[in-house]
């Protein structure tokens, strides 16, 4: 954190100096007719500037930015074609286009206002945005082509005057000197480009050695994407680790920058980062950063990098036809739901997400009114994951709970999951703590994708069908507690009793899940996982396909029905044995996954996890039991030698003085 303060401090004293510089731009030429050079805006001079005209489109950069440098000749060509454009044929004789439409062009350089670009909700540049009245009303982020600013330009310019623009505007190169002559029709139409890989990143295909100053440069201050690695030369793993880095510095050639930090040398950088083992592996996009915990095969972090190449672009807007596509190749996707009404703020927090989803589920945004319809969505923002088709969605509190990046995360975590997830070494934790898992034994042969896809179709179809039962058993549950409440609420007026209405009237409707068992659905390759599926369940994979319901919190599985067969992968099987398990308790016997000794030990380790106070009064009392046992063992033992010794002793003290002290005084 200290070190992006410093970056930003060090930039924002440099970007000065490059805003001075661009002051003293000269004008250009376009068609003949000079330009005037763009207008550099700032916090001073926003307000006054923005509200001069009906629209204005505003460049947000960093002199820094490779993108925004190679972007810098698309904007400046844009500028000029639209500076010279005739107004057209209702506009008078001596309007220019700046005066009949009220559009203007200008930039703002966000490393030298950094503040300011925050709160306007720039995260990621160059950023393209129009504003009308003062007021942002759309935006583009990235390299965008002169073809989609102009499409976004001309929307806003008929939406004002209907009928004042054409239908087909023949747009320049960037970079040209004059309007191209109207043969080749383009249409202004076009819909925006799915998201091209970027090509200018890692074009040598190696690893960069990075040091303090060099990652402050090309990491910190600039918005393009890192995969690094920090390491010590001294470090085994590290020195196993270095082939496969190599490799995939040659694989992202011309997609993703890779480098790595000698920790031995830049120390503070590592602590910075909290490299505190090696190799520690991060993926970096300007002050952004998330850590790497996956395997560490080159397929494994190609899968990882070309998903966050994805991310990292941004939160793409899609509408139906784009969502029918990406549900082709995605389980898990978030959608975020959104109309005009829509402000800087959420956006600005929508585009702080992605990163962590990097692995996990893709993240887009919509404004399709089928959408609307498909999803029932009647309130905007609205924020849902769909996971096979089926929506799950995301329910704030309060209009400020959408703009809560922690508090959406820890939801999204929750569901990021396929429904049917394939159990691997990232994920089994995840899947398999404090869950009933239903655990498909499957068998992935090569060039047999088919026989794996069946199984799944069934799991899934069992997924589906349970997680429906738990809906209507919850609504169930919900209108039965709120009948009583009604109930009592009804009553207490019946009887006058105030005081009985208002406790009535304050009782919660507690739908807390806690207390019941979730129930999972995954999926294990049994070839890959023999050895743990032979040394954890007994099972032979030569068997063939079955299911396992696992009880990691117990120690505990089932893989018989109630006949005393396998769990067979089909739906009919797995809620049979399902609901035997669930709501008939002891119907089937579960068997251990661990030796008695250990699940006693288990269990009391459980306890007192489950309820901590309980538990330690019962050791107290235990201990206090066994200590009062103890001491009255010892005081019994320790009395009746005290007793019998005295007894010894007067008898021997009697004898000797002939039959005690009144004896001796008396003669008979």
């Amino acid at each position: 954190m200290r070190l992006r303060q410093v970056a930003l401090f060090v930039a924002s004293a440099l970007g000065v100096v490059a805003e001075e510089a661009t002051k003293e731009e000269k004008p250009t030429t376009f068609g003949g007719v000079s330009v005037p050079p763009l207008q550099e805006l700032s916090p001073t001079t926003w307000d006054a500037e923005v509200n001069k005209t009906k629209f204005m489109v505003v460049k947000h950069f960093s002199p820094y930015c490779h993108h925004c440098i190679k972007f810098a000749p698309v904007y400046q060509t844009l500028y000029e074609f639209y500076h010279t454009m005739k107004p057209g044929s209702k506009a008078g004789a001596k309007d220019t286009f700046t005066d009949y439409h009220g559009l203007r062009f200008a930039t703002i350089n966000c490393v030298a206002h950094n503040d300011f670009c925050t709160e306007a909700g720039v995260s990621a540049w160059p950023q393209t945005a129009l504003l009308k009245d003062g007021k942002r009303i759309d935006f583009l982020t990235g390299q965008r082509s002169i073809q989609e600013l102009s499409e976004m330009i001309e929307k806003a310019l008929e939406e004002e005057n209907p009928g004042s623009r054409p239908k087909d505007l023949p747009l320049p190169e960037p970079g040209a000197t004059e309007a191209p002559m109207p043969v080749k029709k383009v249409s202004t139409v076009a819909k925006p480009a799915k998201k091209p890989i970027p090509q200018n990143f890692n074009l040598d295909g190696v690893s960069v050695s990075l040091t303090a100053e060099s990652f402050q440069k090309h990491v910190t201050m600039s918005h393009d994407p890192w995969f690094i690695k920090f390491y010590a030369p001294w470090c085994s793993h590290c020195q196993a680790l270095k082939p496969t880095w190599d490799q995939l510095a040659k694989s992202m050639r011309g997609k993703l920058n890779i480098g790595e930090v000698n920790c031995d040398r830049e120390k503070h950088l590592c602590k910075d980062v909290q490299a505190t083992a090696y190799p520690t592996i991060h993926f970096f996009k300007g002050g952004e950063r998330v850590e790497y915990r996956g395997l560490r095969g080159i397929g494994d972090f190609s899968s990882f990098a070309d998903s966050a190449i994805d991310l990292a672009s941004g939160v793409p807007d899609i509408d139906a036809s784009d969502l029918e596509e990406l549900e082709k190749n995605h389980e898990v996707i978030f959608i975020y739901f959104y109309d005009s009404a829509g402000t800087s703020e959420d956006f600005a927090a929508l585009e702080r997400i992605p990163l962590s989803l990097i692995g996990h589920a893709k993240l887009v945004k919509t404004q399709d009114p089928k959408l609307y319809d498909r999803f029932k969505i009647t309130t905007w923002p609205r924020l849902i994951v769909s996971r096979e088709g089926r929506p799950t969605y995301y329910t704030p509190f309060t209009p400020n709970e959408m703009r809560d990046v922690r508090r959406i995360l820890d939801w999204m975590k929750s569901v990021w999951l396929p429904l049917v997830p394939e159990l691997t070494a990232t994920n089994a934790r995840q899947i398999m703590d404090n869950k009933l898992v239903v655990l498909g034994v499957l068998h992935r042969k090569e060039g047999d994708q088919e026989s794996v896809q069946v199984s799944l179709r069934e799991m899934k179809s069992a997924a589906n069908e349970w997680m429906d039962r738990q809906i209507q058993e919850f609504q169930l549950e919900r209108k039965k507690l709120r009948d009583a409440k009604q109930m009592r609420i009804e009553e207490a007026e019946d009887r006058n009793d105030e005081r009985a209405l208002r406790s009535a009237k304050q009782i919660r409707i507690n739908m807390d899940n806690s207390n019941r068992k979730e129930v999972a659905f995954a999926w294990v390759d049994a070839v890959f996982w023999q050895r743990w599926l032979r040394t954890t369940y007994g099972i032979d994979i030569k068997d063939g396909e079955r299911i396992i319901i696992n009880d990691e919190a117990k120690r505990r599985y089932w893989d018989n029905t109630v006949t005393g067969n396998h769990i067979l992968v089909s739906r009919t099987s797995i809620m049979e044995t399902l609901d035997k398990i669930v709501y008939g308790h002891h119907a089937i016997k579960p068997k251990l996954t661990v030796s008695f000794v250990e699940k006693f030990f288990f269990d009391i380790s459980d306890n007192f996890k489950e309820h901590p106070i309980l538990s330690a009064l019962s050791v107290m009392g235990i201990a206090y039991g066994v200590f009062t046992w103890f001491r009255g063992r010892r005081g019994r033992r320790g009395g009746h030698f005290r007793l019998d010794s005295m007894d010894g002793r007067r008898d021997y003290k009697d004898g000797l003085l002939g039959g005690g002290v009144n004896g001796s005084t008396k003669a008979d």
